[in-house]
């Protein structure tokens, strides 16, 4: 489903939406759906900056925007980054205060007849996120994370990245990619260097990032290329398909891939 001609276009992290804009996209379909990247404000290494996850859930939000008739909404910049707070420059809010903005902003949404709302998480780290869609998914709100492990395997496959994604954890071949195609000006130079692999990061949780890396980087950033960034958000275009489906159809429930192309 195309959104081209039905939303004014969106520049950098701030939709440029006109209230009259939100009012004529939501006359044309039966369920609203509002889109919220969730990004953070934390170290990636040298050469990305302290807004990469921000950048990357808000790119991958545009890319939704301008295929689905969603409203699109501006980010919430400062997340759950407590593992990263070795490094200057790291901001973090709690899960709770995070869980509460969420919260507020669905409630808010409801009040102006926006039943769905789609969180676009760019940080791993957000654990918080999940736990908000569970509980209001059971009390009968339209909520949705995206996107899951499955979306990111997809895409990782569509833009052949070569990187697994254990392997590739923070500031590696994904983020660098999409960062070279949405935001080159953003990129540093060095990341062509910056290799650094910790596959066994068990004792996250407890040690933190800096117990596995003096950079700050994990992964393979010297892999990166924009046109595998450019794929990569294609990629996630096409699986938000099924969420836009469910979170639209009567029953509000998911559709096997078979019952998608019938």
């Amino acid at each position: 489903m195309s959104g081209s001609g039905i939303r004014s276009a969106a520049y950098g992290l701030v939709p440029a939406d006109t209230t009259e804009d939100v009012r004529t996209r939501g006359a044309g379909v039966s369920t609203q759906v509002a889109i919220l990247p969730v990004g953070s404000f934390e170290q990636h290494g040298p050469y990305l900056p302290l807004a990469t996850d921000t950048l990357v859930a808000c790119a991958i939000a545009r890319e939704i925007a301008a295929a689905y008739p969603v409203h699109l909404l501006p980010p919430v910049t400062i997340a759950c980054s407590h593992e990263h707070a070795a490094w200057p420059g790291t901001v973090s809010i709690s899960s709770v205060t995070l869980h509460a903005v969420v919260r507020d902003i669905a409630a808010s949404l409801r009040r102006s007849g926006v039943e769905a709302l789609v969180l676009v998480n760019g940080h791993g780290g957000n654990y918080v996120l999940g736990n908000v869609v569970q509980e209001s998914s059971a009390r009968g709100e339209r909520m949705a994370l995206f996107p899951a492990p499955e979306d990111w395997e997809a895409a990782r496959e569509r833009a052949q990245v070569a990187t697994s994604l254990l392997t590739d954890m923070h500031a590696g071949e994904i983020e660098t990619s999409i960062l070279l195609h949405a935001h080159p000006e953003m990129v540093r130079p060095g990341y062509e260097s910056a290799d650094f692999v910790a596959d066994d990061r068990r004792h996250l949780l407890t040690v933190g990032m800096s117990a596995y890396t003096d950079s700050g980087v994990i992964g393979r950033p010297s892999l990166g290329s924009a046109e595998k960034g450019k794929e990569l958000l294609a990629g996630f275009a096409d699986s938000f398909g099924a969420y836009f489906s469910m979170l639209t159809s009567t029953d509000g429930t998911p559709r096997s891939a078979d019952s998608e192309s019938a």
